[in-house]
């Protein structure tokens, strides 16, 4: 995608910054967000300049979820003029984003960190939760709000929400559909970072530094180890999922200056150790 007209995105220091650029609907979701922000992050991953991507809005607020006129009315429309369904083997949340499983964009992605800053509602909140870390501000606000407009939780958010803060603490968020400031977030761990407003970019910068400073394969097996293991029951079948990773790392550049920077008392640097 050539040009963005609704969002913003920036190169700093070796993090991408992807800034939803909305602030006039408090960069509500539509269909050509989504779009512009896959080819961004994909375009990212792309780029071995990049190490790591953060995400934050524009404005007053985060993403206040799917703008409704823009996208739930149009889906009514189809709806009711007797448009079939289709497999649901994607959400239309999915839909969305160029035909693209967003779960699995970020969960293959590199580290990725959200700054969230004012409202995160709905699709707003369920889009950050595969997120390797939430950092927000203290004037943020969330909800899973699904319930309220009449639909139910999406991008397996039933998932990842009870895994950040438990089954009941999601139960109640969900069923409730209530809106918590950030302090409530913080307690319950849906944030893992609770900062002033003025420091909040600037810490999600340094915390995706402290990422991309690391080998790129070696944070990527990291990241699909920690998406398959952590719904995995069976020990062994962790094990064995680690130690072929391992064996893999084993052979790599990125380990050989690993060893050497130790043995030599200085930094590593894995910058164009991989193939190009």
């Amino acid at each position: 995608m050539d040009a963005y007209t609704q969002i913003l995105t920036e190169a700093r220091d070796g993090v991408q910054l992807i800034t939803y650029n909305r602030p006039d609907r408090l960069n509500a979701w539509t269909r050509q967000m989504g779009r512009e922000l896959t080819s961004a992050i994909e375009a990212a991953n792309n780029d071995r300049s990049i190490g790591a991507i953060v995400v934050t809005g524009a404005g007053r607020g985060f993403c206040a979820g799917a703008d409704m006129a823009a996208e739930f009315q149009a889906g009514l429309d189809s709806r009711e003029a007797g448009a079939q369904p289709a497999e649901r083997t994607r959400t239309d949340a999915d839909e969305n984003r160029g035909g693209s499983d967003w779960v699995a964009l970020v969960r293959r992605s590199k580290p990725m960190v959200a700054a969230v800053n004012g409202v995160a509602i709905g699709m707003g909140l369920s889009m950050i939760l595969p997120f390797d870390r939430i950092v927000s501000g203290r004037s943020a606000r969330f909800s899973a709000r699904f319930i309220k407009v009449g639909v139910v939780p999406e991008l397996a958010s039933t998932m990842f929400l009870p895994q950040r803060v438990g089954f009941g603490a999601a139960s109640d968020l969900m069923l409730s559909a209530r809106i918590i400031d950030a302090e409530e977030a913080s307690r319950l761990g849906l944030v893992d970072e609770l900062v002033d407003d003025e420091a909040l970019v600037d810490t999600a910068l340094a915390r995706a530094r402290s990422y991309a400073e690391n080998a790129p394969p070696h944070l990527l097996w990291v990241k699909e180890l920690l998406t398959v293991n952590m719904g995995e029951t069976d020990i062994a079948a962790t094990q064995q999922r680690e130690i072929a990773a391992l064996e893999a790392a084993y052979r790599t550049p990125e380990h050989r200056e690993a060893v050497a920077a130790f043995l030599e008392k200085r930094p590593a640097n894995f910058q164009g150790l991989g193939p190009s």
